[in-house]
């Protein structure tokens, strides 16, 4: 694709909620998908999100999609994405919302950095 030449990545936003369809990922020429929080926050509750979760990690990857996971704000979670194979996460666990004047000044004055699960963790393959 064009914007692929450009440097530019696409990704498919909140994957398993409202109108996301198994056929966006057949049909769309994305880079990544991107969880929903919904299913990451219920991780922690013992919830039938694990198992979902995983598979969409592992399809993803099949078709050689990364995976963000939205929604991180427990340490419990990050493991078990980690341990899943997730590529990245985004969430308060890293830094909470903010503006992009302030987001620029975080970056710079701090040791932000992007949030790769810990790659110790995360299964490869």
């Amino acid at each position: 694709m064009r914007f692929a030449r450009w440097g530019v990545r696409q990704s498919i936003d909140d994957f398993g909620t409202g109108y996301s369809s198994l056929a966006y990922l057949r049909d769309l020429p994305v880079d990544e998908l991107k969880i929903d929080q919904v299913f990451i926050r219920s991780l922690a509750e013992g919830s039938r999100s694990a198992p979902l979760v995983e598979a969409v990690i592992r399809l993803a990857h099949t078709l050689g999609l990364e995976v963000v996971a939205e929604g991180i704000e427990e340490k419990a979670a990050e493991q078990f994405l980690a341990a899943c194979g997730c590529d990245t996460g985004q969430g308060f666990l890293y830094a909470p919302a903010m503006p992009a004047n302030l987001f620029i000044d975080y970056v710079r004055n701090s040791t932000a950095r992007e949030p790769r699960l810990p790659a110790a963790s995360r299964s490869e393959g």
